[in-house]
């Protein structure tokens, strides 16, 4: 099938700057963050009686898909929006794309859909932002503060598991099918997308 309208993911490790580069490249932008499952869905993966928000078990990739193939096809879909201080979907929005034939979706498990999306013809591209350690780190702590996403007591404890974890994520991500870049090369790469140049 000739789909109108193709997609970019972009995945990295949570905090790495995802949201700003998608920004950046001028192109419409769907948030996966907000295909997280709600906090009361059976199917919620756990660790020590809690939920692992963590864990792409969290998070609902047939949804986000389905949503993604309905934007290449019709150039709109209607998408949830997510408030991650109470665990949930609260509302939905339309969301378009006509104008471009390319769109962005960035979230921490955008990775997890690249083949499914490849099958489909769906996708022009897809990579996981590389960024350092320490800066990821210092971003992610200072958004979820400002944004009171949890108790800051939480949101420490959490900001420092996923430092740890972070080459792991990168990892895993990359074996999904996102290619590992840095910013710049990212910008370049869906730069030479638009201008219909494969990328270099």
């Amino acid at each position: 099938m000739e789909y109108r309208h193709r997609v970019v993911l972009l995945a990295g490790p949570s905090g790495s700057g995802k949201s700003y580069i998608a920004q950046r490249t001028g192109l419409p932008v769907l948030c996966l963050d907000d295909f997280y499952k709600n906090g009361d869905d059976p199917t919620l993966p756990r660790q020590n009686g809690l939920v692992d928000w963590d864990a792409p078990e969290s998070w609902d990739a047939g949804t986000a898909v389905e949503t993604i193939d309905q934007l290449a096809q019709r150039g709109r879909a209607d998408v949830p929006v997510y408030a991650i201080g109470a665990d949930r979907r609260v509302a939905t929005r339309p969301f378009e794309v006509t104008g471009s034939p390319l769109f962005i979706a960035e979230g921490i498990f955008a990775a997890e859909i690249v083949e499914e999306c490849r099958r489909r013809g769906l996708l022009a591209g897809a990579y996981a932002l590389r960024r350092p350690r320490g800066a990821t780190f210092v971003r992610r702590l200072a958004r979820d503060l400002s944004e009171q996403r949890k108790a800051p007591k939480v949101l420490i404890r959490r900001g420092v598991a996923l430092l740890r974890a972070e080459p792991a994520v990168l990892r895993r991500q990359t074996g999904l099918g996102a290619e590992a870049a840095h910013a710049r090369e990212i910008l370049r790469r869906v730069a030479d997308l638009v201008a219909g140049h494969p990328p270099r």
